[in-house]
């Protein structure tokens, strides 16, 4: 079965008792870890229980596969259900699964982790598709679930947040659960675990430089302001940062466009299309905001956005420097915004 939405959290507190193995997987590591940890204490109360808890390494099933039905049909010296946890799985271990699925023995749970699989991954659909597992994706976390692991994490220790640091905090997370989690417990130990967080100290604890310069580069880029854009541009290319990963900063910035502007073109506000974005706009950068959506029509987005997937490409493609293009790229927007703006 593939898990999703509501599911996720249910199933999580309470496996379902049909299903024999698990399957977590997807980008952010620190999810499908997390994730791990939840489900096996969920099954054995302790997820260090050393006679409740085993881990198979993929060399231990390759040389000697049988050993995964000795290992689920084993008895508990201290009693209940067994956890089996399985970590870097791959399609290479679809076939001993899938005898193990269609041949359960014993009662103990598989609890298997991987990076991202593609659609076309055997693992992945065997799991999906078979009646006594279960597949649950592990994305980086963003909008209300983002919000959320932010509220629960703080909330738990005394610590709130003003308008200037709820607004910034999503910004410069979500990216790895795990990660999240670690800044906000030092944000939480900065402040004493008490009080309410400012814009300031989440900066001096949390700050991600980067994260803000992405931010510069992509409003200079759409407000037209050329100059501004290669500052921002140089320092990033100087701290390490990759143009890959410039361009879909900038990508991101001009989706959020495409998407308001599609909202006000449909009837809606411009407050009720900003409104609608996660995570919402810093509202220090409102006014900016407003001004791009007026300076850039949805077809001029569409263009732009073509011009953004056609930049990554040529990054992984074409081999062209890739700062080279990059530089390109935000000259070609900032140009096409100017001659809008003015």
């Amino acid at each position: 079965m593939k898990l999703s939405g509501a599911k996720v959290g249910s199933f999580l507190a309470k496996p379902d008792t049909a299903a024999r193995a698990v399957l977590l997987y997807g980008p952010d590591l620190g999810q499908v870890q997390e994730f791990a940890g939840v489900l096996t204490k969920a099954v054995t109360g302790d997820p260090k229980d050393p006679f409740r808890v085993v881990e198979l390494s993929l060399k231990t099933l390759k040389d000697d596969p049988a050993c995964l039905a000795d290992e689920a049909a084993a008895i508990s010296m201290s009693g209940g259900r067994r956890v089996l946890r399985m970590a870097d799985a791959a399609d290479g271990l679809t076939s001993l699964l899938a005898d193990f699925l269609a041949h359960p023995v014993g009662d103990a749970v598989l609890v298997i982790t991987a990076g991202e699989l593609p659609k076309r991954s055997t693992l992945r659909t065997l799991f999906e598709n078979a009646d006594n597992a279960a597949a649950l994706a592990c994305y980086g976390d963003e909008g209300r679930d983002l919000d959320a692991v932010i509220r629960e994490t703080l909330s738990g220790v005394g610590v709130t947040l003003d308008r200037e640091a709820a607004d910034y905090l999503p910004r410069v997370l979500g990216g790895d659960r795990l990660t999240t989690r670690r800044e906000l417990e030092k944000l939480a130990l900065y402040m004493g675990h008490q009080g309410v967080v400012s814009l300031e100290d989440v900066r001096a604890c949390v700050g991600d430089s980067a994260a803000m310069d992405i931010d510069e580069l992509a409003f200079s880029t759409a407000d037209g302001n050329l100059p501004a854009a290669q500052r921002a541009l140089d320092r990033l290319l100087s701290e390490g940062t990759a143009p890959v990963g410039l361009i879909r900063g900038l990508s991101r910035h001009f989706q959020r466009l495409h998407l308001a502007a599609g909202a006000v073109a449909l009837g809606e506000t411009v407050d009720t299309a900003l409104r609608r974005l996660k995570p919402p706009v810093f509202y220090k950068n409102a006014d900016r905001f407003r001004a791009q959506l007026r300076a850039w029509s949805p077809t001029l987005l569409s263009h732009a956005l073509s011009l953004l997937i056609e930049a990554e490409v040529q990054c992984k493609t074409t081999g062209f420097p890739d700062t080279a293009v990059c530089g390109r790229l935000i000259i070609q927007l900032a140009r096409a915004a100017k001659r809008k703006v003015s």
